[in-house]
């Protein structure tokens, strides 16, 4: 009986032995389970577009930054060419570099020869428009140059704007219509536009009303050259008067 016993009492032993490797698999299945649900609940936030998006962005952003280079070599070349004496290359390309270059970025010197200003100038512009009786009403002259000369003077960073648009206007128009003020190519008119709706802007901002069309007054003085102070200066002004340029109702 003790034997039968003890037998019983070592199979229930062996009973609880093997019962304990079962639980313990038990434990490391849950303690896995427990494992990959942590995983997945970290990995939740990370959907199946986020990475594609993120390379989007990036690609997008690559694309930009390469474009602005590629465009700031391009202005930089162009502007070279335009400032550095003729050459082949740049006779070649001389229709292309203008378009570019005109007339928003025109330059005013030279590479290896600089182009000092010899004159001032002195540019108005005065407005018509028909009175209700059908006659020509006729404003005073309005001076562009000094709206200017104030604006430059009293600012400690005076604009390029104040500085150059109107003056640099007047020389190109000057230089491609010459004594005559009639276009003689597509260049020549858009120039002559450019310059009137330079006034025309001006005007808005400064003296706003209804009007019919725009006249231009540019009155040339010589400047003095160096070291003649105490000295004659030259007196003599030229004045020169555009023709009557029609604008829109609504200022174009």
């Amino acid at each position: 009986m003790r034997e039968r016993s003890a037998g019983r009492e070592l199979g229930g032993g062996e009973s609880v032995a093997e019962a304990e490797p079962s639980g313990g698999l038990d434990d490391r299945a849950n303690v896995a389970g427990a494992v990959e649900a942590w995983d997945e609940a970290d990995d939740s936030p990370r959907t199946p577009g986020h990475p594609r998006r993120l390379r989007l962005l990036e690609v997008t952003t690559g694309l930009a930054v390469a474009l602005c280079l590629a465009l700031s070599v391009v202005h930089v070349l162009l502007i070279f060419l335009h400032v550095a004496p003729s050459n082949t290359i740049s006779r070649h390309y001389r229709a292309e570099i203008n378009t570019w270059v005109y007339p928003y970025f025109e330059q005013n010197w030279r590479l290896f020869a600089p182009e000092p200003q010899s004159v001032t100038r002195q540019i108005s512009v005065r407005t018509v428009q028909s009175s209700p009786g059908g006659a020509p009403r006729v404003s005073d002259w309005f001076d562009l140059t000094a709206v200017d000369n104030a604006a430059v003077e009293n600012s400690f960073f005076p604009s390029h704007t104040n500085q150059n648009m109107l003056r640099r206007a007047w020389d190109a128009y000057l230089d491609l219509h010459g004594s005559s003020d009639q276009p003689r190519s597509e260049r020549a008119l858009m120039m002559q536009e450019y310059l009137r709706n330079i006034a025309v802007d001006r005007l808005a901002t400064h003296r706003p009303g209804a009007y019919e069309a725009v006249q231009l007054r540019v009155i040339t003085r010589p400047i003095a050259a160096p070291g003649t102070a105490g000295l004659p200066q030259p007196s003599s002004a030229d004045t020169r008067y555009l023709p009557w340029w029609e604008v829109e109702l609504d200022g174009d």
